[in-house]
Formats: C-alpha cells, structure tokens, sequence
C-alpha cells in the first residue's frame, strides 16, 4: 500500500462528529472558504451535472442561521422541555460558522428534459452528488484539525434560511455543516462486524 494511500485512510478515520466547538479556527478563514471551492470544482457528479450550490455563513451570519434554527424548534416543542435542543443549538453558535449544502433543482430539470430515460433517477443522483461534496469537505476540515458535524434541520427552516440569506428559490437545502475549533474530541467509535458488511465474491 503506497504512502499516499495510507495517508488517505489516515484522514478517513480521522474524520468525526465533532459538537465541541469553539471560535478559534488552527487556519484561516480563507483556507475554509478554499477547500469548499476545491470541493466544488473536483468531486464527481453524475453526468457531470454539477449541481451542488453551497453557501459559508461566518461570524455573525453563522450565528443568525443557529438563531432561527432556535427559533422554528422552540415553536415545535412548546412547553416542553427543550434544554437538551439548547445546549445544542449553543454548540453550533459557538463555533465558527456553518456550511450550507444545496441542490439546484432548476438544473436537475434541465437534466431530466434533455435525459428524459434517467429523468425518475436525477433527483436521486443529485443527492448522491451532494453527499460526495459533504464528505470531501468534512475530510478537509479535519486535515486542517477543524472540527464539524452533519445536521439535517431542512424540514424545520428551509423557507425562513431562503428569505434570511436570500437564497435563489431553485436552490433545495440538503444539510447543515457548522465548523469550528475543537474543544473537545470525539469519543470511541462503535463499528459492526466488518464480515457482516462487505462481500468479496471470485
């Protein structure tokens, strides 16, 4: 196994869940905005449809996001108790800023009219094409020693984020990346039987 390879698994298990954050990245901010960039340009898509949008909200726009994401969970949970979904949101405010994943919709139509025998399947490959870019990210945040986690508040704030940050309306929202210092690593990670998950066949 060459050097490069194993250098690349090395950033594989490095790669975690990171909630303790704080506002002191090892980089700067550029080197963040850089990766993303790199990301978009070099990660495949299928058909090379390209239709990945992303938005990095820093500083005090990166707050606002964790503002409204308070706001729209506060009115879902009432009265009941919502210290643990605080604490939370806290530790999403408390990092640097946060990464938006989109889909552009308009783009992915375009595709399924001028492919129409794919046309049931774009939709799915776009999904696939943002997951791809998730995860060359993350990994690039992580060789730069920042940490980051994957959330998944679309359902709960989609319009409020469109109007809030002027998002184009073709623009479907797919996830939620907020990154920042690590103030406190991940813990042990469980892994199923490796025997039970891949098959080798011939």
């Amino acid at each position: 196994m060459s050097s490069n390879t194993l250098k690349l698994h090395e950033s594989f298990e490095n790669r975690r869940t990171i909630y303790s954050l704080n506002d002191k990245l090892p980089v700067a901010t550029q080197s963040v905005v850089e990766a993303v960039e790199h990301a978009i340009l070099h990660t495949p898509s299928s058909f090379n449809s390209q239709t990945t949008r992303i938005v990095i909200l820093l500083g005090i726009e990166h707050k606002r996001l964790w503002d409204i994401a308070e706001k729209n969970l506060r009115e879902i949970v009432g009265d009941g108790d919502f210290s643990s979904t605080k604490q939370k949101m806290d530790s999403f405010r408390a990092g640097v800023g946060t990464i938006l994943y989109f889909e552009d919709e308009n783009a992915i139509k375009a595709l399924q009219k001028q492919f129409a025998l794919y046309a049931e399947s774009f939709p799915v490959y776009a999904q696939h094409t943002s997951a791809m870019h998730q995860y060359a990210i993350w990994i690039s945040l992580s060789d730069m020693d920042i940490g980051a986690s994957l959330q998944h508040y679309t359902a709960i704030f989609e319009r409020d984020v469109a109007k809030a940050f002027n998002i184009q309306p073709s623009w479907k929202l797919i996830a939620q990346m907020p990154f920042g210092g690590i103030d406190a690593i991940a813990g042990d990670k469980e892994f199923e039987p490796i025997s039970e998950r891949v098959r080798v066949l011939g």
